[in-house]
C-alpha cells in the first residue's frame, strides 16, 4: 500500500527500486524495469497523466519515473507514464481493467467509457503463459476494433469490427472459426490455433497504432502511480513477476 502523504522509502523500496526527494517536499520513485510483457496497458492520445489517472479512479497516488512505475504495476495498481509523443502510457498487470479482463462483458462498456472521456484509447494485453492477447482501439466512445485470443478457451473470446490493415499485413488469424470449423480434424484445429496471435503480434500493432513501449527509454520522469477502484481480484493466472 502507497501511504497518504509523503512516500517513505521502506513503504515503496524493493530489489529495484529507491526514493528520492523533489524539490516541493514530496518523493518520485525511481529504480530500473520496463514493461512490454505478460501485462496489459493503455495507450491514450494527447492526454496529461493527470487526466487519465482520473479517468481510471486512481487513489493514493504517488510520483514515479518509467522504471519504478512499472516495477510496482507488475504487483499491483496501475502506473500512468509521462507523456511520449503523442500518447500517454497506463500500465498495471492486475488490475488494469480492475476486476475482470477482455473475456467479460463489462470490458466493452470500460473501454467505451474511458474514450468518451478521452478520446482515442487503445487497450493491449499479453501473456504467454495462458496465451491470453488482446488489442483493441475506442475512438469518441466508439469501440472501431477489440480482438482477444484466449488459448485456454481455444478461441477468440472477443471481435469486434473487422480486421485492421495492421493485422491483416502482419499475417496473424483474427476471426472465430466458421461454420466449416464444426467438422474440422484434430489438425485443422491445431493449425488454426497455430496461426493466431502471440505476445510478438499485441507487440507490432501496439508499435503500429501508437507505441511499442520496448522502444522507450526507462529514464522517463513525471509518471504517476496508484490504486484503482477495488472490484474484484484481477486477471485469473497472473502473479507478481
Amino acid at each position: 500500500m502507497i501511504p497518504a502523504g509523503p512516500v517513505t522509502a521502506r513503504a515503496v523500496t524493493g530489489p529495484h527500486l529507491a526514493v528520492r526527494g523533489r524539490p516541493d517536499g514530496g518523493a518520485i520513485i525511481s529504480g530500473m524495469a520496463g514493461f512490454s510483457y505478460k501485462t496489459s496497458w493503455l495507450a491514450v492520445r494527447d492526454r496529461t497523466p493527470d487526466e487519465v489517472a482520473d479517468a481510471l479512479d486512481l487513489r493514493e497516488r504517488a510520483s514515479a519515473d518509467w522504471a519504478a512505475g512499472t516495477d510496482l504495476a507488475y504487483r499491483r495498481g496501475v502506473y500512468v507514464t509521462a507523456p511520449v509523443p503523442g500518447w500517454t502510457l497506463a500500465h498495471g498487470r492486475t488490475q488494469l481493467p480492475p476486476g475482470f479482463d477482455a473475456t467479460d462483458r463489462a470490458f466493452p462498456q470500460w473501454l467505451s467509457g474511458l474514450s468518451q472521456r478521452l478520446g482515442e484509447v487503445q487497450f493491449f494485453a499479453t501473456e504467454r503463459v495462458s496465451e491470453y492477447h488482446v488489442w483493441a482501439r475506442a475512438v469518441a466512445g466508439v469501440i472501431l476494433r477489440a480482438y482477444c485470443f484466449d488459448y485456454s478457451r481455444q478461441e477468440a473470446a472477443l471481435c469486434v469490427g473487422e480486421p485492421s490493415v495492421d493485422e491483416i499485413e502482419l499475417g496473424v488469424s483474427v476471426g472465430e472459426p466458421g461454420p466449416e470449423s464444426q467438422h474440422w480434424s484434430e489438425e485443422e484445429w491445431d493449425a488454426w490455433v497455430d496461426a493466431g496471435p502471440s505476445e510478438w503480434t499485441v507487440l507490432a500493432i501496439a508499435g503500429r497504432w501508437s507505441v511499442d513501449p520496448r522502444t522507450i527509454d526507462d529514464a522517463v520522469d513525471g509518471g504517476i502511480y496508484g490504486i484503482p477502484p477495488q472490484r474484484g481480484q484481477g486477471r485469473p493466472g497472473t502473479a507478481a513477476r
